[in-house]
């Protein structure tokens, strides 16, 4: 049997933690508030953080962005380069690389996606 190392470990029980903290939040909200096809509006969803980033890549047929991006502090991830899903492809139509961009994301199917985006001002 293998062991997990103590930092891979941390690492799965803070994902495990963020998942389930997602899971009630989504079980609190009524359908009528959010559903996957009912998207709020950029700078709607009440208390969601937005992150400035600047966008990097682009593949919308698979609903994925490419972002570098400052610090996210919802999913206590430190600044950095990264790919993300996006919850609408739609999303994804205006852009190009080199936009600037501010973002909010959530972990979503144990992925972190991107659930509003904007341009930033």
């Amino acid at each position: 049997m293998k062991v997990l190392h103590p930092l891979a470990f941390a690492l799965l029980a803070a994902s495990a933690a963020v998942a389930q903290a997602q899971a009630q939040s989504q079980a609190q909200m009524s359908k009528d508030d959010m559903s996957p096809m009912k998207m709020p509006a950029a700078g709607q969803q009440a208390g969601a953080m937005m992150t400035d980033a600047v966008v990097q890549k682009i593949d919308a047929a698979k609903g994925l962005i490419v972002l570098k991006h400052g610090d996210i502090p919802n999913l206590a991830m430190p600044a950095m380069t990264m790919g993300f899903d996006v919850a609408d492809r739609k999303m994804l139509d205006p852009l190009k690389p080199g936009d600037k961009v501010r973002f909010h994301v959530e972990v979503v199917k144990g992925k972190p996606t991107v659930t509003q985006l904007e341009a930033a001002r």
